[in-house]
């Protein structure tokens, strides 16, 4: 469409050029004389009706500038009438073809800068639409990145409090067995000495028992016949309560190490099933973070699609703009002319065919 149009006004400025040469009386007069003899046989009425018409093509001609009015109008001067009503005739066909051809771009270009308009507001959507979706994504994944992190840092803390509680519970174990040994081996050192004076003063009061009479001289003055020492049993009771307290700091340090040791079997089930559980989360996070990193490239690619095509909508704008813009500026104004055009060629038709010129003035 645009070399159409560049090539019909440097045809245009041909034309108009070369018309100024050949429209001179001077120039008539030769190739009237030099191609068309027979005319100068013709009457004067087929002169009138030549010169009427010519002046019709040529006045639309010079209106709307174009050369191929003005070549016919110089062509009713010196061709016959046939050829001339043929060339009038082909004339307003190609006129009016031209001018359907044109509503036709003109409903062209209307079409599709529509579509363009409305395919470049849906894919602008679109891109929109991707834009949001990517953040939400990148989002998405620097949170699950975020939870997976504090997950493995919780499962790593746990993992150093298991071993932390499993070395206390050994020393507190060895604690234990060392607390029960002792009190173990003081009670058995402590029954063994009672059980030493238990005889001892068992045997010491059986013979005082035995009630016999002394041998030899009877004693001095002032010496008392022997008995049991009166803080005998004090020291055995305390060896008795010693041995006591010590079964009873057994039964404690037993008792104590059995509820450590639910305590730590308790944290430990409690601990592993903690880790078991955020493993379990880690394993479920990532598998969504690995979907939407996936969502995340089919998006960007989706988007990159998106702004290609909008390139390309934009270029294809850019080249409608070029196509229509003149049409679409000037349509009205080459409608109108093209009408007064085929209608010119109409009336020069009708006046070389018999009706008056006059008629047509006063209709103008």
């Amino acid at each position: 469409w645009e070399e159409r149009q560049k090539t019909r006004q440097l045809e245009m400025e041909a034309v108009s050029k070369a018309l100024e040469v050949l429209s001179g009386d001077d120039a008539h007069d030769l190739f009237t004389r030099t191609f068309n003899p027979a005319l100068l046989q013709v009457s004067s009425g087929s002169d009138d009706k030549r010169v009427a018409a010519s002046k019709v093509l040529f006045a639309v001609a010079s209106k709307f500038h174009n050369p191929r009015l003005s070549a016919l109008a110089y062509q009713v001067k010196l061709d016959a009438f046939t050829r001339v009503k043929k060339a009038i005739d082909d004339m307003i066909e190609q006129l009016l073809k031209e001018k359907d051809d044109e509503i036709k771009h003109k409903d062209f270009c209307n079409d599709e800068f529509n579509t363009n308009q409305l395919q470049t507001e849906k894919k602008d959507r679109q891109k929109r639409d991707l834009t949001a979706m990517m953040e939400d994504l990148e989002m998405t994944i620097k949170s699950l990145t975020e939870a997976i992190d504090t997950l493995k840092a919780e499962i790593s803390e746990m993992q150093v409090q298991l071993k932390r509680a499993g070395e206390d519970r050994e020393l507190q174990n060895k604690e234990f067995q060392t607390t029960v040994a002792d009190q173990r081996e003081t009670q058995k050192l402590l029954k063994a000495a009672l059980s030493f004076l238990k005889d001892f003063y068992a045997k010491k009061e059986a013979l005082l028992q035995q009630k016999q009479e002394p041998v030899g001289p009877p004693p001095p003055s002032g010496f008392e016949t022997y008995k049991n020492n009166a803080a005998s049993g004090g020291v055995m009771q305390l060896i008795e309560q010693i041995v006591a307290d010590a079964k009873s700091m057994e039964a404690e340090a037993i008792k104590a190490e059995e509820d450590s040791q639910k305590a730590y079997e308790d944290f430990v089930k409690d601990t592993n099933a903690s880790i078991e559980a955020k493993s379990k989360d880690i394993v479920e996070k990532s598998e969504v973070k690995a979907r939407a990193e996936g969502e995340l490239v089919e998006t960007k690619e989706a988007k990159e699609a998106v702004i290609l095509e909008l390139e390309q909508l934009s270029n294809y704008n850019a080249q409608l703009h070029q196509s229509c813009d003149f049409v679409l500026k000037n349509f009205d104004l080459r409608q109108t002319a093209r009408d007064e055009e085929v209608e010119a060629l109409r009336q020069a038709k009708a006046i070389l065919s018999g009706a008056k010129f006059e008629e047509f003035l006063q209709k103008a």
